[in-house]
């Protein structure tokens, strides 16, 4: 079954729970790209079960949760605007392999 590069961006109030959803991309092997954002290989399947587990950890809390396949022509496309400054703290941002760019994650987030 095909892997297609995965988002998972999120928008939760609650900090037990958005520390539960983290964990949960965690355990799918997804890497934080940003604070309320991860990435990753996932086919559809793995999606599925992934959607199962952040529906079940949010439960009735308010919060909006996206998860955005990506094919691999679109992934082609991605364009990256990073500017770091000193008090920037990543110690745990790793970037996915072949990760180019983030910049529509921002509009994206907003749609949340």
């Amino acid at each position: 079954m095909e892997e297609l590069r995965t988002y998972v961006l999120y928008d939760i109030e609650d900090d037990r729970i958005r520390g539960r959803i983290a964990e949960a991309c965690k355990d799918y092997g997804l890497t934080r790209i940003q604070y309320s954002a991860f990435c990753g290989s996932l086919n559809r399947n793995r999606r599925g079960e992934l959607y199962i587990r952040l529906s079940e950890e949010l439960g009735e809390k308010a919060g909006k949760i996206l998860i955005l396949p990506v094919c691999e022509k679109d992934v082609k496309e991605e364009r990256k605007i990073q500017n770091e400054h000193e008090d920037d703290d990543d110690s745990d941002f790793v970037p996915p392999s072949g990760l180019l760019s983030l910049d529509f994650l921002s509009a994206s987030a907003a749609f949340l």
